[in-house]
């Protein structure tokens, strides 16, 4: 099931998700941004203190823990869901926490 707009409470944990990951794993270093917009969850980075970056965008498919996921190109400034070759690609099970893992991989801190 795919949706028009994430519901607000879905907004709120994953939320909850991104500060928890920021605190215990990027501890102050860097940071990720959510950004909400229609059915997308826009994940972008601010590593020490720089003006954040896109790294991925998650789409929401109903369901908190499976999330369709694209990495950003920089080289097209493109959200790709069909790229499935960059380091960390084997983080990406459809969670929030796990977008992020392949996001600092695939953009290293």
């Amino acid at each position: 099931m795919t949706t028009k707009k994430i519901p607000t409470d879905i907004q709120q944990q994953a939320v909850a998700i991104i500060e928890e990951f920021n605190q215990q794993e990027l501890k102050g270093y860097s940071s990720y941004i959510p950004r909400f917009k229609g059915a997308f969850l826009y994940l972008d980075r601010s590593d020490h203190g720089v003006r954040a970056t896109e790294i991925c965008r998650l789409k929401f498919t109903g369901s908190l823990d499976e999330w369709e996921f694209a990495i950003f190109k920089h080289s097209s400034n493109k959200y790709d869901p069909n790229e499935w070759f960059f380091p960390g690609i084997e983080h990406v099970d459809g969670s929030i926490g796990g977008a992020m893992r392949a996001g600092i991989m695939a953009y290293p801190v």
